[in-house]
């Protein structure tokens, strides 16, 4: 009596968990479908392509092994511009990553109050991370023209009463690629506070109310229980933030074409130029294999060294 009472038990959670596993694989199906298509494919793609030398303007090709990775790499004549967009990637990196993510968290401070129309500066804070890049490059490069037209010029020419002379934001090697990390700030800082925001309602009030008690102020609160509460969320905004930085790609080839003197040439920038410009398929797609291993290794090594803290229920 007692086992035939415990198989329809046991066969009902079998059937329960079988349930959960094709609903679970049904819901990442169309994620996973993306991920396939956008993703794995185009890089296994570029990563058989960068064995071959490949022109698409004559449609020929033929087997070079791995003489497209020594070219970009150690070739005197070549890899000096590989390596010189690479640190300009890192140089965009190391200007994007650290103030676009204070930034995030200061405005997500600031729209995290109980206030009367605070889901419209939190709608207005956002918007610009719905506009397309190319759409956002193009605006601000009538910010940054060169002449009195531009509005940064203009008041810096309003301001000084004249004495400030108009600057080639675009043009000038100094510049260039900061004017370039400002926009892309502007442009993206929306979608970390988001995230931030999203990390700060989270937090339970009872932390809060406790640091009150014990006389601690605004400043000691953030250090003792925003920043700790806040740790896996700025673990992911700094990830990710490093991730899309690195990919700079619209806004060098709208604004500045990798100049000037190549100051701005990224590696993105230089692969499709070599595909498309220099009709050299497989070089340009030995950058891309090099360039998503080592974005793939520092997303590793931040990991290892932001580690997540894991939540204790």
């Amino acid at each position: 009596m007692a086992s035939t009472a415990k198989a329809p038990m046991g066969k009902s959670r079998k059937k329960r968990f079988g349930y959960d596993q094709w609903a679970g694989i049904l819901m990442s199906l169309p994620a996973s479908l993306m991920l396939l298509l956008f993703v794995i494919i185009p890089f296994v793609t570029a990563f058989v392509l960068s064995f071959y030398n490949v022109h698409l303007s004559s449609g020929h090709s033929n087997f070079m092994g791995f003489e497209q990775y020594r070219r970009i790499l150690f070739d005197p004549e070549t890899s000096p511009a590989f390596w010189q967009a690479l640190g300009n990637n890192f140089q965009f990196a190391l200007i994007v990553v650290p103030l676009q993510t204070g930034l995030a968290i200061a405005l997500a401070l600031l729209l995290n109050q109980k206030l009367k129309g605070i889901a419209f500066f939190r709608t207005f804070f956002f918007m610009p991370v719905v506009f397309p890049m190319s759409l956002v490059a193009v605006i601000w490069s009538l910010f940054y023209s060169r002449d009195l037209r531009g509005m940064f010029n203009s008041l810096l020419h309003s301001i000084s009463g004249g004495a400030i002379n108009p600057i080639d934001w675009l043009g000038t090697p100094g510049l260039a690629l900061a004017s370039i990390a400002l926009m892309s700030i502007w442009a993206g800082v929306g979608f970390q506070m988001v995230i931030v925001l999203a990390g700060l309602q989270e937090i339970p009030m009872e932390l809060y109310e406790a640091a009150s008690l014990d006389k601690a102020g605004k400043w000691q609160q953030f250090r003792a229980v925003t920043l700790p509460s806040l740790r896996n969320t700025l673990v992911f905004v700094v990830i990710i933030t490093t991730i899309f930085s690195l990919r700079l790609f619209d806004q060098i080839f709208i604004l500045t074409s990798g100049g000037p003197l190549g100051t701005t040439s990224t590696v993105m920038y230089q692969s499709v130029t070599a595909a498309l410009t220099d009709d050299n398929v497989g070089k340009g797609s030995a950058m891309t294999v090099v360039f998503v291993i080592i974005i793939i290794a520092i997303t590793v090594v931040q990991r290892l060294v932001l580690r997540q803290e894991k939540e204790i229920k």
